[in-house]
C-alpha cells in the first residue's frame, strides 16, 4: 500500500506520475500532447485543477485540486487520467517507438491489464501551506533547469514555469489555475 495518498480533509496535492522503468516517452510533441490535452479535457468536464505542472521525459509532476476540494473526485480523475493516458501512450509507444518500450509496457503488467505504462504510485502529497506550496512549485519549475535541459525554467515548454513568472501574461498547454487561499 502506498505511504501517500489522497484523503479527506486535504484539497491540494502534489502528485508524482513515472513511466515505468523510467522510459522516456516524452521526447516529443505528440507524446507531450497525449497529457496536455488530458488536461485539459479533466479541467473542462472533471472539475480537475491544475495550479503547476512539468512534463519531463519520463514523469510529471503537478499540483492539482478539484474545483470543489473533493478529495474522493480528485482521487477518480487523477484514476481516469492515468488509465487514460497510459492506454494512448502505450498505443503510440507501440506505433513509433523502438518495441523495447511496449515489450516493457507488457512485461510491468499486472493481471488486471496487458499494459503498465505508468509506475503504480502517484506518490501525492498533500499540500497545507502556503510555504510548502511554494516549496513543491519551485521543485516543479525548476526541474528541467536541474536535469541541464534549459538554463532557464520559463524556457521549458511543457511546464507552467513561463506562465506564472509572466505572471499569467503568456499561453500555456494546460488550462491553469490559481488556489486562491
Amino acid at each position: 500500500m502506498e505511504h501517500y495518498q489522497i484523503v479527506e480533509g486535504i484539497g491540494v496535492y502534489f502528485v508524482t506520475f513515472t513511466i515505468v522503468e523510467w522510459l522516456p516517452v516524452f521526447i516529443e510533441e505528440s507524446t507531450c500532447k497525449i497529457i496536455t490535452d488530458s488536461l485539459n479535457i479533466c479541467i473542462q468536464n472533471k472539475g480537475l485543477r491544475v495550479n503547476a505542472y512539468v512534463l519531463m521525459p519520463n514523469h510529471f509532476h503537478a499540483v492539482v485540486f478539484d474545483k470543489d476540494f473533493d478529495s474522493a473526485r480528485l482521487k477518480h480523475t487523477l484514476d481516469d487520467f492515468r488509465k487514460f493516458t497510459g492506454r494512448q501512450l502505450a498505443d503510440y509507444c507501440d506505433a513509433h517507438y523502438s518495441p523495447v518500450f511496449g515489450n516493457t509496457f507488457r512485461h510491468a503488467a499486472g493481471e488486471d491489464r496487458q499494459r503498465r505504462v505508468w509506475q503504480p504510485t502517484q506518490h501525492p502529497e498533500g499540500i497545507v501551506s502556503d510555504r510548502f506550496w511554494q516549496q513543491k512549485v519551485s521543485y516543479i519549475h525548476e526541474n528541467p533547469v536541474r536535469k541541464g535541459l534549459v538554463t532557464r525554467p520559463e524556457d521549458w515548454r511543457f511546464s507552467s514555469a513561463r506562465f506564472w513568472m509572466s505572471e499569467g501574461g503568456s499561453v500555456n498547454e494546460v488550462g491553469l489555475c490559481g488556489i486562491g487561499w
